[in-house]
């Protein structure tokens, strides 16, 4: 069984955000890492957060029962994204049968977009 979802949100959406509620939505969104490589990079915080909701379409579940931390989205060595679950959200992954997640990401000046794919099997 293969699993998709995919996502776009606008950067200015998350440049909103992280000026109206400034590190408490970054605290709430993002986990240490990822806030701590990529906190001046808003087209990165916005890919990584379409990572995350693209990852909670996979996992076909609202972003209202998983939390965001439980999602971490990082660079690999060679640039390449990774995603790496946590807590409820890895067993839920789990107990789908989904063993790897493959994620893809883009941005543009206006717009940040992800693809993630779970492999089950």
């Amino acid at each position: 069984m293969i699993t998709i979802g995919i996502d776009i949100i606008e950067i200015n959406r998350i440049e909103n955000a992280i000026k109206y509620w400034q590190k408490n939505f970054l605290k709430r969104v993002y986990t240490e890492q990822e806030t701590t490589k990529y906190s001046n990079m808003t087209p990165s915080l916005a890919a990584r957060f379409a990572a995350k909701e693209a990852t909670m379409k996979a996992l076909r579940k609202s972003d209202s029962s998983i939390n965001w931390r439980e999602i971490e989205v990082l660079s690999m060595s060679n640039g390449a994204p990774t995603i790496q679950l946590y807590g409820q959200t890895k067993r839920l992954a789990e107990s789908m049968g989904i063993r790897e997640l493959s994620v893809s990401l883009s941005h543009c000046q206006d717009y940040a977009i992800a693809t993630v794919i779970g492999y089950a099997g």
